[in-house]
């Protein structure tokens, strides 16, 4: 399922939110320009690599420099390819304008961050051994997903499902959309936890994310922005 739209109005214009989306697409241009070793070295050092923390001798022993906690931040903000940083970044456009209403720019870019690490822990919290880069930002953008969800539970989704060969659009409630998609998630984690073919995406980083949001955005909320939610710190208005 591809979201094309919601309903939900925006209020304010989101500079957060595209000041995100043209740091990635400007991070993916510049190294996507570069020659496929470059790329993979960027990758290992700017990307997490969780053995990399998991066994410091390893690392070391690996030629691994020291990067401090760099990684931990700006492994979402790179991507593989055209593709992945254009699905990221579309669905971050679609849910997080209204995140970005309800918080103010700045309070926005410190709860998707924080998203994003959280997202980056789960993940490594089952995939310590893992030698391969985590890159990406779909765990923060994960992380927008719950909190929308929280917001705007029966904001309307405007959705593109493809069967087969014909095109459905449908609106769905968000809940539904965005509960769909996390069932998913976890339930391709529990998969891969028990060797399931479903290697390359970060499962649990999308449900750490997703999870992430749904607390946080309740601690970052200006309650006196939040102009169309339906969760209003402890009531709950329904428009």
């Amino acid at each position: 399922m591809i979201p094309l739209k919601d309903d939900i109005p925006r209020v304010h214009t989101p500079v957060a939110v595209i000041l995100v989306i043209l740091l990635n697409v400007g991070l993916q241009y510049v190294v996507s320009g570069q020659p496929p070793y470059v790329q993979e070295a960027i990758m290992r050092l700017l990307g997490v690599v969780p053995a990399r923390y998991a066994f410091p001798d390893w690392a070391a022993f690996s030629g691994f420099p020291a990067m401090g906690a760099l990684p931990f931040f700006s492994y979402m903000f790179l991507h593989s390819g055209w593709w992945h940083v254009i699905m990221n970044m579309w669905m971050l456009w679609i849910f997080a304008d209204n995140i970005e209403d309800v918080m103010g720019p700045l309070r926005f870019l410190a709860f998707y961050l924080l998203c994003g690490l959280a997202a980056l822990l789960l993940h490594m919290a089952f995939n310590l051994t893992e030698s391969s880069p985590i890159i990406g930002a779909s765990g923060a953008v994960a992380g927008v997903m719950g909190a929308y969800v929280t917001l705007y539970p029966r904001g309307k989704v405007l959705t593109f499902i493809p069967i087969i060969i014909i095109p459905y659009i449908v609106r769905l409630p968000a809940w539904l959309f965005l509960g769909f998609w996390f069932a998913t998630q976890v339930f391709a984690g529990l998969f891969e936890q028990l060797g399931a073919p479903v290697q390359g995406i970060a499962w649990w980083a999308h449900v750490g994310g997703f999870l992430a949001g749904m607390f946080l955005v309740r601690l970052f909320m200006r309650p006196e922005r939040c102009y169309y939610c339906e969760y209003k710190g402890r009531n709950f208005r329904f428009s």
